[in-house]
């Protein structure tokens, strides 16, 4: 229950961080402080410091191996991305989607890594 109640909590944590990235890069571009070349590299950067970001606190809230933890993670929100995408929005699958679900995924993997040996660093002080 603890496991779900982290999960769930990082989830959130994460969804938030996807509606406030987008409601700034949506003002940034509505007001023409940035352009459309910025958009594109911004909707790119976000959900990957987003992943990191999630990444991090489910390693530093787990007891066990991070790239396992980060993996769980990255899966449950990849599967949501893809049933609001592909359900919601009638997205079709393409291979660049895949990569960049992998690369999401490999970020969340890092994050939760160091997170893990962060939470190691300071139990030992």
């Amino acid at each position: 229950m603890k496991y779900l109640k982290n999960v769930g909590k990082v989830i959130g944590i994460m969804i938030l961080m996807f509606l406030v990235f987008t409601f700034l890069i949506t003002i940034l571009n509505y007001f023409n402080i940035i352009g459309k070349n910025w958009v594109t590299t911004l909707e790119i950067i976000f959900p990957i410091l987003t992943f990191l970001i999630g990444g991090f606190s489910i390693g530093k809230n787990s007891h066990q191996n991070g790239w396992l933890e980060g993996l769980k993670l990255a899966v449950i929100f990849i599967i949501l991305m893809i049933l609001f995408n592909y359900l919601g929005l009638r997205n079709h699958l393409e291979l660049k989607n895949l990569i960049y679900y992998l690369i999401l995924t490999i970020t969340c993997i890092f994050g939760s890594m160091v997170g893990i040996n962060q939470k190691e660093k300071k139990e030992k002080r």
